[in-house]
């Protein structure tokens, strides 16, 4: 119902504002810009849709490999007193509890384009155990909304951008996206545990967090003295050969339990494929319905407002030029990838503002992709809780991101 009020805002916001803009400026371009971009963000959406079929059907495959093998209960067995805190819907060593947790670390490492399918794959086996299947249940809203908080441990494409963009220390960002993206996380943790009644504390939780609070330390405390170029080879390495490996395991175990390892593949690649195909019609309107509000010039307006407003009250502004980053970013992460770059480019990469974009693209999500993508994979039209609790959580993100920035670039 959320992703419905927020769809149709989009489309009766622009409209009355490019009304404006063609009655009161003149502005006899303003139509036609919202229409193509209706046209061109449909024709994106079923091009993103299609150009997952093959990892999808690849992903899916390995993933019943890995469920017929034994290797996903391996998994839900490691992380299953953690989880089974936070996911007490999910019986216990259930395979969709390895898929979480595959999902999660594709995210944090990076993998983005292994992630969307390990997650796709989590939310088909939540929706099994689901006993309303139009209405999200609390553990799809738990998955999805962590899912949303953008726990990245190897913002490598940021830096990237910065080192192109010809930034002296391209990984000074590092450090402020890994603290924020770890607020983020968090604050989407505590809300949806207050919404779902769910006890963090309990020595279980405690020491799972503990645990992750110590081994993201022990990474900052690693990385704080590597060089740029020694970040990209650890990422680059680390992050695929864990992929790989794991890869190689599900076949190694299923292979040695004597499952016939091609046959499993298949029988998912089917899967993968039925899936890429069912999200294009929630993906091409989501997209579109970003894509007007965007044509019409109002997100331009709404940060000019909040510039406006920070002044007034006597505030530093020098952090209003990330805003559009920070806007964009919940609605469409290529356009939010964009801004950043345009901002570096014309402020150069060392100036506060392009710095302060940067950390908030890295500690931010496409919340409004990812609902619609895992919702809609799903067929789930009453998300409840999960809009709200996932904005809320973006909203931390930001706002982390701007006091760290002030912290170590003020």
């Amino acid at each position: 119902m959320a992703l419905n009020y927020v769809w149709v805002a989009f489309f009766l916001i622009t409209f009355a504002v490019a009304l404006v803009k063609l009655i009161f400026f003149g502005d006899t371009e303003i139509f036609q810009q919202i229409v193509n971009s209706i046209f061109d963000s449909a024709k994106t959406g079923a091009e993103i849709s299609l150009g997952l079929i093959g990892m999808m059907s690849f992903a899916l495959g390995i993933m019943k490999i890995g469920e017929k093998g034994g290797m996903i209960n391996i998994f839900a067995k490691i992380v299953g007193p953690f989880f089974h805190k936070l996911f007490p819907e999910i019986p216990k060593n259930h395979p969709a509890l390895g898929s979480i947790l595959m999902n999660f670390s594709a995210n944090a490492l990076g993998l983005d384009n292994a992630a969307t399918p390990l997650g796709l794959k989590a939310m088909k086996e939540l929706q099994e155990l689901n006993p309303n299947k139009e209405t999200a249940s609390n553990a799809q809203i738990m998955f999805i909304v962590l899912n949303a908080s953008s726990l990245t441990l190897l913002p490598i494409s940021i830096m990237a951008y910065r080192k192109e963009a010809g930034a002296p220390d391209p990984s000074d960002v590092f450090l402020p996206i890994l603290i924020a993206t770890f607020f983020s996380t968090l604050v989407a943790l505590i809300l949806v545990a207050i919404y779902q009644k769910i006890n963090l504390l309990n020595r279980v939780v405690l020491g799972y967090l503990g645990a992750m609070c110590l081994f993201i330390g022990g990474l900052l405390y690693y990385f704080s003295g590597l060089q740029q170029s020694e970040i990209e080879i650890f990422s680059k390495v680390f992050g695929n050969v864990i992929l790989f490996s794991l890869f190689t395991s599900f076949i190694g175990l299923a292979l040695f339990r004597k499952v016939n390892v091609y046959d499993s593949f298949i029988e998912g690649a089917k899967e993968g494929f039925e899936v890429s195909v069912k999200i294009i019609p929630y993906l091409v309107a989501m997209l579109v319905g970003i894509a007007v509000f965007r044509a019409s010039g109002t997100m331009d307006y709404m940060v000019a407002g909040i510039a406006k407003g920070i002044a007034l009250c006597g505030l530093d502004t020098s952090f209003v030029d990330a805003l559009p980053v920070a806007f964009m970013k919940p609605l469409s992460g290529s356009g939010a990838r964009g801004l950043m770059v345009d901002l570096m480019n014309a402020k150069g990469p060392m100036d506060f503002a392009a710095r302060v974009a940067c950390v908030i693209q890295g500690s931010t999500e496409t919340t409004f992709y990812v609902l619609a993508v895992y919702f809609g994979a799903v067929g789930i039209k009453r998300t409840r809780h999960a809009l709200p609790c996932a904005l809320l959580a973006e909203l931390a993100g930001v706002i982390a991101a701007i006091i760290i920035s002030y912290i170590f670039f003020k």
